[in-house]
């Protein structure tokens, strides 16, 4: 089984601060959530570490994921780890300049992915769709963080 990994990042004209408490709101997360993540909802929490959210991630017309996503928050990190799967996703708000007012978001999703030609077929196609989902979701975010501003 090899490791898959999807990346992708936006610069987005916000403070880190404003762009990690965004991002760190499980209560608003549905407002920037594409329509690949269904039935989402809050267990626990709702604000930062000790979230606990579920959602269905249509990866594609037929591949899902039941994702159940505990959430730690350290620094400018958020990472989600699926109790159902190998699956961690890490959020990260960063300085995009000396200013302070740009940010990097980047979100990162890890797995271990299937042996053999399906893992590779897995490792190939499947970071790509994902990056899909995530400019989206990225853009959303953007979006709803530049218009609070």
């Amino acid at each position: 089984m090899a490791q898959v990994t999807a990346t992708k990042s936006i610069t987005i004209s916000a403070a880190p601060e404003a762009v990690l408490a965004a991002l760190s709101d499980y209560t608003r997360r549905a407002e920037i959530l594409p329509p690949n993540y269904r039935d989402y909802r809050v267990v626990e929490g709702g604000q930062g570490s000790g979230t606990v959210a579920e959602w269905v991630l249509q990866a594609t017309e037929k591949r899902s994921r039941n994702v159940r996503a505990t959430v730690t928050v350290d620094g400018a990190t958020i990472t989600e780890t699926d109790a159902n799967s190998s699956m961690v996703t890490t959020y990260r708000a960063v300085a995009a300049d000396s200013a302070g007012d740009a940010t990097t978001a980047t979100v990162t999703t890890t797995w271990q992915g299937a042996g053999g030609i399906g893992g590779f077929f897995e490792k190939t196609f499947a970071p790509k769709g994902l990056g899909r989902i995530y400019d989206e979701l990225l853009t959303n975010l953007k979006v709803q963080v530049e218009s609070n501003g």
